[in-house]
């Protein structure tokens, strides 16, 4: 069984256009997120809240990760794409050598519910070209356990209960899992993945047994990760990957190996030399 070795609190904090979140990230965490970088969660229904969006941005050097669970959200980027993603939809984006891109609010009132992921990237991918796509609800298979719960393969394979199930996105080199669980009152999941790779769960929805709501758990390494819920259930974002032994500089959305490839990235954004 992994075994919980460290716990982490998400803290309110603001980005882009005075969008209020939640998060699990900055510097000091890299090592535990390892090789995520950080996690953000939107969840409210005051569009005061979220209705100022992501305006137009750029990236370097790793992925982006937008889930959405509830309401809409609109992409632009440089490379001409333009697209909404809505409950149950994910876009995985690599910013790569660079992106400038926009996720902005396609509503204007109701529940905005949605979560965006970093995860680096090797020093020898950071420069590959930018690329994104966007899986439908209907692309992530869902799997039922016996008990009850379900969830969702974003990423990776997962064995549970003598069933194997194997998420949309093709193999990457940081071998990564992407679940959301979701379990009723008192209910066990015993789920099977990567076992050489540690684990984080975050709970978004009422508590384990081990982690309260809005709490991330790191896990070791090993075969079962075990949850139960308690009395009211939960909903939890549990992700792996295989931890990147590289020095990690980050500035803003830049995230590179050494400063001086962060000066060559804002000199690069600064002169329109970006991509």
């Amino acid at each position: 069984m992994r075994e919980l070795k460290q716990v982490i609190n998400a803290l309110a904090s603001q980005d882009g256009d005075g969008v209020n979140i939640h998060r699990v990230g900055g510097q000091h965490t890299h090592q535990f997120l390892n090789p995520f970088l950080m996690l953000d969660e939107i969840n409210s229904d005051n569009a005061s809240d979220y209705i100022g969006g992501f305006p137009s941005h750029p990236h370097r050097g790793f992925e982006t990760i937008t889930y959405m669970k509830a309401g809409k959200m609109r992409h632009k980027d440089h490379m001409g794409n333009n697209g909404i993603i809505e409950s149950g939809d994910v876009q995985w984006m690599t910013a790569g050598k660079g992106v400038i891109h926009s996720e902005m609010p396609e509503q204007e009132n109701g529940l905005l519910h949605g979560f965006q992921i970093w995860l680096n990237l090797p020093a020898n991918e950071k420069l590959k070209p930018a690329a994104y796509r966007d899986l439908r609800n209907s692309d992530i298979p869902k799997l039922v356990l016996e008990s009850g719960g379900t969830v969702s393969v974003v990423a990776g394979t997962l064995k549970v209960q003598e069933q194997q199930v194997t998420g949309p996105l093709p193999e990457l080199s940081t071998q990564p899992i992407f679940l959301d669980l979701e379990l009723n009152v008192n209910e066990v999941a015993e789920l099977k993945f990567n076992s050489h790779n540690p684990v984080l769960v975050f709970i978004y929805q009422g508590d384990s047994t081990e982690l309260k709501y809005r709490q991330m758990g790191l896990y070791s390494t090993g075969d079962t990760l075990s949850i139960q819920s308690n009395n009211q259930g939960l909903k939890a974002i549990i992700l792996s990957g295989t931890p990147i032994n590289e020095p990690i500089v980050q500035y803003g959305p830049f995230v590179m190996n050494s400063r001086e490839e962060i000066n060559q990235a804002i000199h690069d954004y600064q002169n329109k030399q970006f991509f």
